[in-house]
């Protein structure tokens, strides 16, 4: 009997080097890349998501990159079933789907299903951004605590539209939204067996000394230009998903004159520090993953060996 179909799952925080890793499993095997992060999904948002360059997608193919406008919506149910669509094609092709990203919980909603959680509601929600222009979201952040500390441990203060959701879940259901989260829909059973790889790092200091210099990369690049072009295409605003991303919240703040230069700096490093921050607790506790410290040298040697091994002897032991 065939081995089921392997699918590759490179997780792991920001500038932990997974497009790297991604990449040179291309130069061993036949592999396809499917994108797990929920920025890189934007056209023109380029800069900002680290995204592939256009060389490095006619090199290898890509999947869910550049799919909707910023001003369009986004979810983890949207990430599912196209990922879904880009698996088969790519199985269809005989090629090797590598799942390369650092946005967990679509990792985990493609693996393990999606949970029950009831729709929004515009009128919730325009209360609760009601409340949050008097209070600040620290302070509604502070109010999900009381209500459901697990949700708040892994948000941000300053996460406005996941502390929003989170508070709206609970005042629809009257449950807390890791209560209803663990109770999942079960993933469609496709047959597969996954690779799990976490890129870790065995010192977090060297890993913000990476971040720095990334975010100072892109600001190098044109990162607050491009946001500039991107608000002359598009009609938008900052409560967008898109522009609530990781770099494009503080460079929209400079735009509109509310931070300096060395303010906008200082707010990413610390925004992305952060953002890693919690994608390492999140793989803390994701189950059957074999981590790698993303900081040694032989890094992407190490992944390429362990894949290879998976190829040639189904179910090796780590």
């Amino acid at each position: 009997m065939s081995a089921a179909p392997l699918v590759i799952a490179l997780m792991g925080p920001t500038a932990s080097g997974k497009s790297r890793c991604a990449l040179e499993l291309a130069r061993h095997l036949p592999v396809e890349i499917v994108s797990v992060d929920s920025a890189q999904v934007y056209r023109g948002m380029d800069i900002g998501t680290a995204k592939p360059s256009p060389d490095e997608q006619r090199a290898v193919p890509h999947h869910l990159i550049d799919r909707v406008d910023p001003t369009d919506a986004w979810s983890a149910a949207r990430f599912t079933t196209e990922a879904e669509t880009a698996l088969a094609a790519v199985r269809s092709r005989g090629n090797i789907p590598v799942l390369a990203g650092g946005t967990m919980l679509y990792f985990k909603a493609l693996r393990e299903g999606l949970s029950s959680l009831p729709a929004a509601d515009p009128a919730i929600r325009a209360t609760i951004e009601a409340e949050a222009r008097d209070t600040g979201w620290p302070a509604q952040h502070e109010r999900l605590r009381a209500i459901d500390a697990e949700t708040a441990d892994r948000l941000d203060p300053n996460d406005a539209q996941r502390i929003q959701r989170a508070l709206e879940i609970w005042l629809l259901s009257g449950e807390p939204m890791s209560r209803l989260v663990a109770r999942t829909r079960p993933a469609a059973p496709r047959g597969e067996r996954w690779l799990q790889m976490a890129l870790v790092p065995s010192d977090r200091g060297a890993l913000h000394e990476r971040i720095a210099s990334r975010f100072d990369a892109m600001l190098a690049q044109g990162l607050v230009e491009e946001l500039a072009n991107l608000r002359e295409r598009h009609r938008l605003h900052a409560e967008l998903p898109s522009m609530r991303s990781v770099g494009y919240r503080q460079a929209w703040l400079h735009l509109e004159g509310v931070i300096s230069t060395d303010e906008l700096r200082n707010r990413g490093i610390y925004a992305t520090r952060q953002l890693a921050k919690r994608q390492l607790t999140w793989l803390r506790s994701t189950p059957d993953t074999i981590a790698f410290d993303c900081l040694e040298n032989q890094l992407e040697a190490r992944v390429v060996a362990r894949v290879l091994r998976e190829v040639e002897h189904p179910g090796a032991a780590a």
